[in-house]
């Protein structure tokens, strides 16, 4: 993203803030019935915020360079942002002032071993690794089984916003598929606000922006989240379907990188067809390697392995 890109996503964030709040939910008199202005007006902001309209102006039009941590405050606090979207426009904030060589960040590729192990101990719940764009990373066998049509797709590594947005399956996979695209387009957008000039991240979401309409139609809402725990209701193409709580666990030694992990609340069905799902992993594993053995014993025939 260029300076100008920045700028546009600073001043459409803003805008798209502003225009939210109505003045009875600021505490503000409504003066006149015949508003032009859906939400708030630049001046009322201002004024919620303490600065001058003047000032106001030039920070909606993207020129966030400078701001200090309490004007910064006072315009979150002044638009009712919430702790995503504050962290948003504190992101955005920093974004603006990065000297170049900061700028020129990738997501991370990676998994150490070590954070493999700790998947693979993880035996009764599916668990795996993504990066802050939605790749999946490392799967351990229970995850790799739960997102099976993911994790054989054609493009590696996996990538959970090209699987929603892309895979027709993604639709019967997702029991609520409308909010799963929000969530996954919001949690961009935040990505986004952190690394702008991220160039894996912006071919990701010029991909997605040019191949489907479902995703330009919610990028262009600015909206961000934090997706640390919730539930995700599924249905999967062997079990049937699952109710299951997730935690997106950070990884304070690997910026960026999260382990999400996947359980039933005890004695549901879900639980039931967690442990079903669990079973079939394992005859998969066992006819694999057997097959594995076959070909390997025989000459001209080399080893194979599992995706």
């Amino acid at each position: 993203m260029d300076a100008m890109t920045h700028s546009e996503d600073v001043q459409k964030f803003l805008t798209s803030r502003r225009a939210r709040i109505t003045p009875e939910e600021a505490g503000l008199p409504a003066y006149g019935g015949n508003r032009r202005v859906k939400g708030l007006r630049r001046e009322e902001v201002a004024m919620l915020a303490g600065m001058s309209i003047d000032y106001y102006i030039r920070l909606e039009r993207g020129n966030l360079s400078g701001a200090s941590d309490s004007v910064l405050e006072a315009l979150a606090r002044a638009l009712q942002l919430d702790d995503a979207e504050t962290a948003h426009l504190f992101d955005l904030a920093r974004a603006a002032t990065a000297a170049p060589r900061v700028r020129r960040k990738r997501s991370p590729q990676t998994v150490r071993p070590s954070v493999q192990r700790v998947i693979d101990a993880i035996t009764t719940a599916p668990a795996w690794v993504r990066n802050d764009r939605g790749d999946v990373l490392a799967a351990n066998e229970l995850g790799m089984a739960l997102y099976l049509d993911m994790m054989t797709e054609e493009t590696t590594p996996p990538n959970s916003a090209r699987f929603t947005f892309l895979n027709p399956k993604a639709r019967e996979f997702f029991a609520d598929w409308e909010r799963s695209a929000d969530d996954i387009v919001a949690v961009l957008r935040s990505t986004a606000g952190k690394n702008p000039y991220d160039k894996d991240l912006t071919d990701l979401i010029g991909e997605l922006s040019t191949r489907s309409e479902e995703f330009r139609k919610r990028w262009a809402r600015h909206d961000v989240k934090y997706h640390r725990t919730g539930r995700k209701r599924l249905h999967h193409p062997i079990v049937g379907d699952l109710d299951l709580s997730f935690e997106a666990l950070e990884l304070p030694a690997d910026p960026g990188m999260r382990i999400n992990v996947y359980t039933a609340d005890p004695g549901t069905p879900s639980d039931d067809a967690l442990k079903v799902l669990a079973s079939w992993a394992a005859t998969q594993r066992t006819t694999a390697q057997r097959t594995v053995g076959q070909t390997s014993a025989t000459p001209g025939h080399s080893e194979t392995h599992l995706p």
